[in-house]
């Protein structure tokens, strides 16, 4: 089949089938690192005066774009070790084109990294990255003196006109829809000439835990950063240091983990997990906690154990909304309904995460109600059936954590789990294996 003579189609990738656990699963895992903590240390990196190395990166699709947006702004990026990569700033240059993929933080870091080139900066991506919400930061950057032009909803595709600098100063934001608008302005503000003063005004910024990850990596490589009022940060101009970054297992990258152990009545380690983090491990651990679980968190790692049962929730997820996914899944196994809420903005991530979590969760026959900022599930005999995952890692995430409960769940496309984690059909299915 062709789309015109001599130029086929890619092929449709083949549906997955979810394993079914047989039994509690126990297991310790080891994950690659954090996508957050790799995305701000490859940028701040960049941005330095001096050499950095990252050492345990997350090597996947968003941070590979990552690199690869950097190296065509000027930087040398060396990602053949797995273990530990280099960065060596220079100078910030165009003619470039950076491909974004469908990576939020892709398309909300670089931009403000490419108005301080010298030259011209093109962005695109994923035909969906061009519905993800970008106007606000682009908003943001014109203030502040950058010379960009947007698509004529605001987004992608995007040019920005580098000056070789921006003069910085004060921006007024609404970040209601994404904390990495503020996150991208503020990794590169120490390069601006008069730093930044940033004050958002809307509704409240989601996921706070990433904006404190930012906050704690600006200052861990030397800049001035005051965010003790809220709502307003502020970065004073300055050169950045070149350090080694050291990055922690990715905790989103393990709720489909924690939550097999759950499902199961099993246990999940997380191995290599560090005694002081900067994710959200303490709500993670309230979360999971509520759902039915025990965590602990000793010299071996994190662990998450479950009884088997699990349990109906009301919970606000604005501060760990990546995890939305997974806990719906779980809703839909729970022994109750549960009510998640704080969401709204994860309408604007890889797809439509409410409407998709909906129209999916009820296919395979849970009660789902669509909110404007999340969902209630109520349980109900659960069956087969296949799982559109809409290009979206999360959603695959979630479909496999029906998976173990119910056979025959099919996901439509697992190979999208790639953005974050390459591995996970190889990890998922040696975990259920074990079981």
């Amino acid at each position: 089949m062709t789309d015109e003579p001599g130029q086929p189609t890619a092929a449709a990738p083949r549906p997955w089938t979810a394993p079914l656990a047989t039994g509690p699963v126990h297991s310790a895992i080891r994950l690659p690192g954090s996508k957050s903590m790799t995305a701000r240390a490859l940028v701040l990196s960049a941005l330095a005066a001096e050499p950095s190395r990252i050492e345990r990166p997350l090597r996947a699709r968003d941070t590979s774009l990552m690199a690869a947006a950097l190296r065509a702004l000027g930087a040398t990026v060396d990602t053949t070790s797995d273990d530990t990569w280099t960065v060596e700033p220079g100078p910030l240059r165009g003619p470039a084109h950076i491909d974004v993929g469908l990576a939020g933080t892709v398309m909300r870091f670089a931009p403000p990294v490419a108005a301080l080139a010298d030259g011209t900066v093109t962005f695109d991506g994923d035909p969906h990255a061009r519905n993800r919400p970008l106007g606000p930061i682009l908003a943001a950057l014109r203030a502040l003196g950058a010379d960009l032009d947007a698509s004529p909803t605001g987004g992608l595709p995007l040019t920005v006109r580098g000056r070789g600098q921006v003069d910085g100063g004060e921006a007024v934001i609404d970040a209601s829809a994404s904390s990495q608008f503020v996150s991208g302005l503020l990794l590169s503000a120490p390069r601006f000439a008069k730093g930044l003063v940033l004050r958002h005004e809307g509704p409240p910024v989601p996921s706070a835990p990433h904006l404190r990850m930012t906050t704690h990596m600006l200052r861990a490589a030397g800049a001035t950063v005051d965010d003790s009022v809220p709502d307003v940060w502020t970065v004073e101009p300055g050169s950045l240091r070149g350090r080694t970054w050291t990055i922690e297992p990715d905790l989103s990258g393990a709720a489909p983990f924690f939550a097999a152990a759950l499902v199961t009545g099993g246990a999940v380690t997380l191995a290599g997990w560090p005694q002081e983090s900067w994710q959200p491990v303490g709500r993670v651990t309230e979360l999971f906690t509520a759902l039915g679980a025990r965590v602990e968190q000793n010299a071996d790692g994190l662990t998450v154990r479950g009884t088997g049962t699990v349990r109906g929730v009301n919970a606000d997820l604005s501060e760990v909304s990546e995890l939305t996914p997974v806990v719906a899944a779980l809703a839909a196994l729970a022994d109750g309904p549960s009510q998640l809420r704080g969401v709204a903005h994860i309408r604007g991530h890889e797809t439509d995460r409410i409407a998709a979590l909906a129209r999916e969760l009820t296919k395979l026959g849970a009660h789902v109600v669509e909110h404007p900022d999340g969902l209630d599930v109520s349980p109900g005999p659960l069956r087969p059936a296949l799982f559109e995952t809409y290009a979206d890692h999360r959603m695959a995430h979630a479909a496999a954590v029906v998976g173990l409960a119910v056979e025959g769940v099919h996901l439509s496309d697992v190979a999208c789990t790639s953005k974050t984690l390459p591995e996970f059909p190889e990890l998922w299915a040696g975990l259920v294996a074990r079981s």
